[in-house]
C-alpha cells in the first residue's frame, strides 16, 4: 500500500459537494473477498472495495444487483471516510444485537451464544423456502439462549403481504414480545396498512422500517417523511445507504423517529462509519445491528470491531496489508469492481 498524506480533508459533505478525482480514487483501490461463516441474504462471500484516502479508509460494497444510482450513495459514503471525517461523537462504544440468519435451531442457539455478549437478537424470518413453523422453532431457540431478560427483534427484508404479516406476527408475539418487526412489507403503503390492522388484532408489536426509508427516493422528501411516519414507529438508518455519516444524521432529524444504526454485511471499515453514527446521534435507545462482522470469517483489520458485553468500541481500525493482500479478489472482478467504481462516480458527477 502506498504512503497518503493524510493531512488534509477536502470532503465535507454528501455526493454534491465536491468529489476527488476519479483517478484518485481509483489510485485508491484494494478488492478484497471476504467468506461468510453462513449464507447470508443469499451470498456465501462478500466483495468490497476498500479506498485508501487521505483521511482514512473508505468502504464501496454496494451489493452486486445495485443500479449506478443507488450505488452513489454508497460511493458518498466512502468518498466522506476516505477524503473527510465523521462528527464528533457523544459515546466511545455503542450497545449491538446478535444477528441470527435463517438458520436451525441449533445454529440460532450457537450463534446468540458466541455472539460477544449481546442481550438482544435480530432474528431473520420468511427466508424463501421456508415456512412459519421454521420461524416459530428459530425465534423459540434464541429466546431460550438469551435468557428472561433478553431481548429480541425480526426481520422480514419486506417478504410479507399484509394479511401474512398479520397472521405471522400474532404467531411470533404468542411466546413472547417482539421489540419490533423490522420491513415486514414491501411499500410504506403495505406496511401502514399493517400497523392500523395490527392495532385491530390487538397484536402489540412496533414497526421498523429499512429499505422503505433508503429505496424508494429521498428519504428527506416532505411527501416521504409523512409516509414514514405513517407508516413506522422507528426507522433503520445505514451509513452506506444513505450516503455518509452525515446524510444519514440528517434523514434522523427530518423524519423525526428513533432510529435504529444497523450494518449492510460491512468489514470492519464499513462497521466503524456505523460506529461513528451512533456516536454521533443525540439519542441511542436501541441497540445497533453493528455486530455483523461475526458474519465474515475474514475480516481485513487484525483488531475485528467485534462486540464484547454486547457493546461495540467507537474506532477505526487500519486494514493490515497483509489481510488485505491474503484477501484480493482476482483480477477479473478488481476489473469488474474499478468498471462499477467508474459508472458510479458518473452519476455523482452528473447529480
Amino acid at each position: 500500500m502506498r504512503p497518503i498524506d493524510r493531512s488534509h480533508a477536502p470532503f465535507t459533505g454528501g455526493a454534491g459537494r465536491w468529489l476527488p478525482p476519479l483517478a484518485d480514487l481509483l489510485d485508491a483501490v484494494h478488492v478484497v473477498v471476504l467468506p461468510l461463516q453462513t449464507r447470508f441474504r443469499g451470498i456465501a462471500v462478500r466483495e468490497a472495495v476498500l479506498l485508501d484516502g487521505p483521511t482514512g479508509w473508505g468502504e464501496f460494497a454496494p451489493f452486486p444487483e445495485y443500479p449506478p444510482a443507488e450505488a452513489a450513495r454508497w460511493l458518498a459514503a466512502a468518498v466522506e471516510g476516505g477524503w473527510g471525517g465523521w462528527p464528533s461523537p457523544r459515546r466511545d462504544q455503542v450497545p449491538v444485537n446478535a444477528i441470527v440468519p435463517a438458520v436451525d435451531p441449533t445454529d440460532a442457539r450457537r450463534i446468540v451464544t458466541e455472539s460477544g455478549g449481546c442481550t438482544v437478537a435480530k432474528v431473520k424470518v420468511a427466508e424463501p423456502g421456508q415456512s412459519l413453523e421454521d420461524d416459530v422453532a428459530r425465534l423459540a431457540a434464541v429466546r431460550a439462549a438469551l435468557g428472561p431478560d433478553g431481548r429480541v427483534r425480526v426481520d422480514a427484508n419486506g417478504a410479507w403481504s399484509v394479511p401474512a404479516a398479520a397472521d405471522a406476527l400474532q404467531r411470533l408475539t404468542a411466546d413472547g414480545p417482539l421489540e419490533y418487526v423490522e420491513q415486514p412489507c414491501r411499500t410504506l403503503a403495505e406496511t401502514a396498512q399493517l400497523r392500523d390492522r395490527l392495532r385491530e388484532q390487538r397484536t402489540d408489536v412496533l414497526i421498523a422500517v429499512d429499505e422503505g426509508v433508503r429505496k424508494s427516493g429521498d428519504p428527506t422528501d416532505p411527501v416521504r417523511v409523512a409516509a414514514l411516519r405513517a407508516a413506522a414507529d422507528l426507522v433503520v438508518v445505514k451509513v452506506a445507504p444513505l450516503g455518509g455519516v452525515r446524510a444519514a444524521l440528517d434523514v434522523v432529524r427530518v423524519v423525526g423517529l428513533p432510529a435504529v444504526v444497523s450494518s449492510a454485511l460491512d468489514t470492519s471499515v464499513g462497521l466503524a462509519a456505523g460506529a461513528a453514527l451512533a456516536a454521533a446521534l443525540p439519542d441511542l435507545p436501541y441497540a445497533c445491528g453493528l455486530g455483523s462482522g461475526r458474519l465474515l470469517a475474514a475480516d481485513v483489520v487484525r483488531d475485528r470491531l467485534l462486540p464484547h458485553d454486547g457493546l461495540l468500541p467507537v474506532a477505526r481500525p487500519e486494514p493490515d496489508p497483509g489481510l488485505v493482500a491474503e484477501l484480493a479478489a482476482p483480477p477479473g472482478r478488481v476489473a469488474w469492481w474499478r468498471s462499477r467504481l467508474a459508472d458510479t462516480y458518473a452519476i455523482m458527477a452528473g447529480s
